[in-house]
């Protein structure tokens, strides 16, 4: 039986160490919390980020991370972006060679602008030959942890590693389809929780369905101009990761994203929002990465500089939307 561990005992972490324990593989856990990991010693349910779910016993916890990856054949990473360098710098002294390790993160180095496996390739040893691919899609933690049918999309230039991982992984729950475009699934995972904070406000201020659709829409225009930039291929944005993803964060509460911009628009501030949120919306900061990252490409981004002025520098919601809709008129293309 394949040996997992997954890095990071967030909501999606966690229940993804819940998927694979319910699969019967064998998994560890490994828990940054102090509180959560001694609630899960206790309890085996992390009430904090997945409650009412009891993990079965295939599923270890632990503080020590060289325990948790000993011996893994495969590493899933689901650790913030903003956290991802410095737990890759760790992990690394204690990589085996030719081990697998998937991102599970949606989301850019702020100060970089690099995709979590450019910074793996940057910080893993050249010489352990680590073996590494992303995991990305429409994938609401709880949903994939009551057991919903799942369909998400596995990411990486080894062709063999992708076929594999889908093999072992897949089940009537989940389905995994495979994919060579890392670059463009890396940035689709960023870039739709922008998009879902837009859809948040546009709700918030009592706007209906077909302002919405207009933001979806458009917003996927903006991750294809950027994903083509960048090197990525344009089918993967009318995919699981692009599309997909985008559909879901922009249309439920269940987003950390789409409820930034919901509360925006109930008069909290930016910082009176992220305190009261214990998980982290990875939209807000990738805003600011995004927004650099358009500017340095010369990319045109309109509904993502929106949601920078109002993050950033505090332009009234009503006015950002204002001034999507006044911009020139044009023809519709990507």
């Amino acid at each position: 039986m394949v040996r997992m561990t997954v890095v990071g005992a967030g909501s999606w972490g966690s229940a993804f160490a819940y998927y694979l324990g319910r699969l019967g593989f064998p998994t560890r856990l490994w828990v940054r919390e102090e509180d959560i990991f001694l609630d899960l010693l206790q309890t085996r349910i992390n009430r904090t980020f997945l409650p009412g779910y009891f993990f079965p016993q295939t599923v270890t916890f632990h503080k020590n991370l060289a325990e948790a990856v000993d011996g893994a054949e495969v590493i899933y990473i689901a650790v913030p972006s903003q956290y991802c360098r410095q737990v890759y710098l760790r992990l690394s002294d204690f990589l085996e060679k030719g081990q697998a390790v998937v991102s599970l993160t949606k989301g850019l180095e702020q100060k970089t602008q690099k995709r979590m496996t450019e910074v793996m390739k940057e910080v893993f040893p050249k010489e352990k030959k680590i073996k590494t691919a992303v995991l990305s899609g429409p994938s609401f933690a709880r949903e994939v942890a009551a057991g919903h049918p799942t369909a998400l999309v596995l990411a990486s230039r080894d062709k063999n590693l992708a076929r594999e991982l889908q093999a072992t992984i897949s089940s009537l729950q989940l389905r995994i389809y495979t994919s060579s475009d890392v670059v463009g699934v890396e940035l689709c995972g960023a870039v739709k929780n922008i998009i879902a904070i837009a859809a948040g406000i546009s709700d918030g201020l009592g706007y209906g369905n077909n302002s919405r659709a207009s933001l979806i829409t458009r917003g996927l225009v903006e991750m294809t101009r950027l994903g083509l930039a960048l090197g990525a291929r344009k089918e993967t944005f009318s995919g699981l990761a692009g599309l997909g993803d985008l559909v879901l964060t922009c249309t439920s509460e269940m987003s950390r994203n789409y409820h930034v911009g919901l509360e925006l628009t109930r008069g909290k501030s930016l910082r009176q929002i992220l305190s009261e949120m214990r998980m982290v919306a990875e939209g807000v900061r990738n805003t600011l990465t995004v927004f650099k990252l358009a500017h340095q490409k010369k990319i045109e981004m309109p509904i993502c500089q929106r949601v920078y002025e109002v993050l950033y520098h505090g332009q009234p919601a009503h006015k950002a939307l204002e001034e999507l809709m006044s911009r020139d008129l044009k023809e519709e293309k990507i």
